[in-house]
Formats: C-alpha cells, structure tokens, sequence
C-alpha cells in the first residue's frame, strides 16, 4: 500500500473523531462529572418566580427583618420582633450546592421569635436558605447564601 496525502488526511480524520468520542464518551458515563440541575422542575420553578420577587418585596416592607446566627445549639432564625409569632407559619428550605442528599425542607409554627435548625442537620460550608412564611395573609420570602 501506498502512503500518500490522501491516505494522510483520512487517518488524521480518523484519529481526530475518535479523539473526539473518547472525550463525549468519557464526559457521558463519569460518575464524577455529573452536573444535576439545581431542582429536578427547574422549569416549573421558573414560572414560579415572580411570586417569590413579590414575597421578597413585602419582606423589604416589614419594620423587623429577619436574622440568623450560628450557635452551639445549630443555626437560630430570628423573626422580626413587632410580628405576632403565633400567627408566623411556614416553611425552611436549605440547599447544599456541593451535596443534593444534604438538602432539607421542614415546615414550622413559632413558639417564640425563634426557630432553631439543629447542628447535627448542617455541615459546615455553604447553604443556600430559602425560607417562605406568611404572617395574617401576606407572604414573605428570605433567601440568602451562608457560611455556617
């Protein structure tokens, strides 16, 4: 067999697809490399968002904002202190960029202006928090990220 330029460029063809396919193979089917999507409904949440624009801006209108700390005992959310704490029911979402099985919801009803998130449930690193509550009718909405 002859080896001439034509040769030369389908082997260098060749060698370059399979290059190619080694990496999309590779990239495919390592465990390593797989990127989720923030939520499994990503697109469902989207739609949702201009109700969470509206809750933050009712947040932005309370007298009290709404605070955290860390303490020995786990995270504490402090809720404004003007607002009735009977009347403040909803929910707390933490989000763990790093790790999806460390993400956890949990719906509450004050018994204080207080709500503590235990330590044995938070790592230390970056959370995403994510908390919805409503107050006599109106919804508010928290979001922040956070070292803990």
């Amino acid at each position: 067999m002859k080896f001439n330029w034509g040769t030369g460029i389908v082997i260098a063809f060749v060698g370059f697809i399979s290059f190619i396919m080694y990496f999309v193979i590779n990239m495919s089917t390592n465990k390593k490399l797989d990127h989720d999507l923030v939520t499994e409904d990503y697109y469902k949440q989207e739609l949702l968002y201009q109700n969470d624009i509206n809750k933050e801006k009712n947040a932005s209108k309370l007298l009290g904002k709404l605070s955290w700390k860390k303490s020995v005992e786990g995270m504490i959310i402090t809720f404004p202190e003007d607002l009735d704490y009977n009347e403040i029911k909803g929910k707390v979402f933490l989000y763990r960029p790093s790790n999806k099985q460390l993400d956890f919801e949990t719906t509450f009803s004050l018994s204080n202006h207080n709500l503590l998130i235990p330590d044995k449930r938070l790592l230390d690193g970056r959370w995403n928090i994510k908390i919805d509550w409503n107050y006599k009718g109106n919804n508010y909405l928290f979001k922040e990220e956070i070292l803990y």
